[in-house]
């Protein structure tokens, strides 16, 4: 395993520590059906089929609801978008609410490992989603020792509202000021490219997950390392993820 956490911290001396990782939730902790939703709710709109996995991933993922329903109508060029942002929206919602009351969403493993592994070296640890369904989701998984997943968190604001959703940084910088913590001592795990760049706008390091080998667009949005499972990124590593 190399150097303890203690060891690994005292090498690196003055230089800037993580003191707390904020994690977004779908597609980094949970394997959410928002992209299904997405996706069917475009009937009688566009070819359900048109919003690709790289469409969702690179424009639509992360953001809040009425700004991902905008980037969906932009990129597949539905006339007159404007008119059909918040009825796509809703029928999204509608369908995404169906999905979850009948369990259609997963926890990823190697996710639990690592948020147990961040509290063990005693890191804070947040949750910051945009979306509203994720504390829904994160209820209804068991963990050991623990209630539910939503317990495994010193602040959770998924879901709350900001002035600026992401790719902006105001979701990230309220959770470490709920944490009272400076943002350059914060790391962002994201699986989406406007989330990298909300944790670059905000002065965070960034961990990007790609979980759909999309390697490349979240280097590109400025991460500062890109895995494809957290199980590659232990804690000495952590520490020095620096911004």
């Amino acid at each position: 395993m190399g150097r303890t956490i203690q060891a690994e911290m005292a090498a690196l001396g003055s230089k800037r520590l993580i003191a707390a990782v904020i994690m977004d939730v779908d597609g980094v902790i949970l394997d959410s059906p928002h992209e299904h939703a997405w996706r069917e709710a475009l009937v009688g709109l566009a070819a359900p089929e048109s919003l690709t996995t790289a469409i969702y991933q690179t424009h639509v993922a992360g953001k809040p609801r009425l700004a991902g329903a905008r980037a969906v109508l932009e990129q597949l060029d539905v006339p007159n978008p404007e008119r059909h942002v918040e009825p796509y929206a809703d029928r999204k919602q509608k369908l995404l609410s169906d999905l979850i009351a009948g369990g259609c969403f997963s926890v990823f493993a190697d996710a639990v490992r690592f948020i147990l592994a961040v509290r063990a070296c005693g890191l804070r640890l947040a949750a910051a989603s945009a979306s509203k369904n994720a504390n829904r989701m994160m209820a209804q998984i068991r963990v050991p020792s623990r209630q539910n997943l939503l317990d495994l968190f010193d602040v959770n604001v998924c879901g709350r509202d900001v002035q600026r959703g992401k790719p902006d940084p105001d979701l990230f910088l309220l959770a470490a000021s709920e944490m009272n913590l400076s943002p350059r001592s914060c790391a962002v795990v994201e699986d989406a490219p406007a989330g990298i760049l909300a944790a670059k706008a905000a002065g965070m390091a960034a961990l990007g997950v790609a979980r759909r080998d999309n390697q490349a667009v979240l280097y590109s949005a400025g991460a500062n390392r890109v895995v494809s499972t957290l199980d590659e990124m232990n804690m000495e590593a952590l520490l020095r993820i620096l911004a």
